[in-house]
C-alpha cells in the first residue's frame, strides 16, 4: 500500500468512525480497535489497549486524542493530522446542527430516537469494559487487576467522579 493510500484509508475510517458515533470518545474506542487492529492489523491488540489509556489520561477529548496517537502510530506526523482532521469534520458539522436542536427536541421522534441511541451508547461501553477487563484478566498481572477493581468501587460504591477531580 503506497503512502497516498494509507493516509487517504486514514482520513476516511476515522471520518466515518466519527461521524457515525454517537456517545462520545468511549464509544469510537472499539471501533477504531475493530478497524485498526481486527479489519486493517495497522496496530496490536496490545498497543491499542496502550493508546487507549494514553488518550483517556491526556488532556481533550478522548475521540481526537485517540486518533492522534493511532495516526502517529500508523503514518507518523502527517498520519496524526490527517485522522485528527477526520476526526473534528463530523464533530464541527455535528455542533453547528446542535445549535438548530431547540427548534426539533420537543419532536416525540426526535426524543424516541435520542432515547433509543442512548441505550446503543450504553451497549458499546459495556463491550469496551468488558473486552478491556478481559485482556487485563488473562495477562493475569495482579497490579493492573486490583486498579480496575479499585476504580470500580470507587465510582459505584462511593461516587467518586474522576472529571471533577
Amino acid at each position: 500500500m503506497s503512502s497516498l493510500q494509507k493516509y487517504r484509508k486514514l482520513f476516511f475510517s476515522t471520518f466515518k468512525l466519527s461521524a457515525c458515533t454517537f456517545g462520545g470518545g468511549f464509544v469510537i474506542i472499539p471501533l477504531m480497535r475493530k478497524k485498526f487492529v481486527e479489519e486493517l492489523g495497522w496496530i496490536e491488540e496490545d498497543e491499542m489497549l496502550d493508546l487507549t489509556a494514553i488518550a483517556q489520561s491526556s488532556p481533550g477529548a478522548i475521540a481526537v486524542n485517540a486518533s492522534i496517537l493511532v495516526g502517529y502510530h500508523v503514518a507518523g506526523l502527517p498520519g496524526a493530522m490527517l485522522t485528527v482532521l477526520g476526526t473534528i469534520l463530523p464533530l464541527i458539522t455535528i455542533s453547528i446542527i446542535s445549535m438548530f436542536y431547540q427548534a426539533f427536541r420537543d419532536n416525540a421522534i426526535v426524543n424516541m430516537a435520542m432515547a433509543g441511541m442512548l441505550c446503543g451508547v450504553a451497549a458499546v461501553i459495556c463491550d469496551v469494559v468488558i473486552n478491556m477487563a478481559k485482556t487485563i484478566f488473562q495477562k493475569k498481572r495482579i497490579l493492573p487487576v486490583i486498579v480496575m477493581l479499585g476504580s470500580f468501587v470507587a465510582v459505584r460504591f462511593f461516587s467518586v467522579n474522576i472529571i471533577i477531580i
